[in-house]
């Protein structure tokens, strides 16, 4: 039975594809955790306690989900970085349940998919 895997010439250009990912995830990141460390944005410490009081609030709930999208950054530039692990080892592209080759289609919009549709529907 012939080994099931994708060309040389296929995993490098999976790997230009997830790099180029992987640095547009890293400048999101950047980016949110800036955000969360804003020490000159606009503050409410001059205004009245009742307003300031609803600022804080809103700037607190603000954090929350900025910290929430960071954290889902992280996973997603680890699953990336994953995924170059598996091209290295080649076996990147092969799904872990069904051990079938994951369509190209599928990659090229998930490229750190591990599952084919058939196992990520069995679910």
């Amino acid at each position: 039975m012939p080994e099931i895997k994708y060309s040389a010439s296929d995993l490098e250009d999976f790997k230009g594809l997830i790099e180029k990912k992987l640095d547009l995830a890293r400048e999101d990141l950047r980016q949110l955790r800036a955000s969360m460390s804003h020490q000159d944005d606009n503050s409410t410490e001059d205004t009245s306690p009742t307003f300031k009081m609803m600022e804080d609030g809103s700037e607190t709930m603000s954090r929350e989900e900025t910290a929430a999208l960071a954290g889902r950054q992280e996973k997603f530039i680890r699953n990336l970085e994953n995924a170059l692990l598996r091209i290295k080892n080649k076996t990147y592209g092969i799904c872990r349940v069904t051990g079938k080759l994951i369509p190209k289609a599928r990659l090229r919009l998930v490229p750190h998919a591990t599952l084919s549709m058939e196992a990520k529907e069995k679910q």
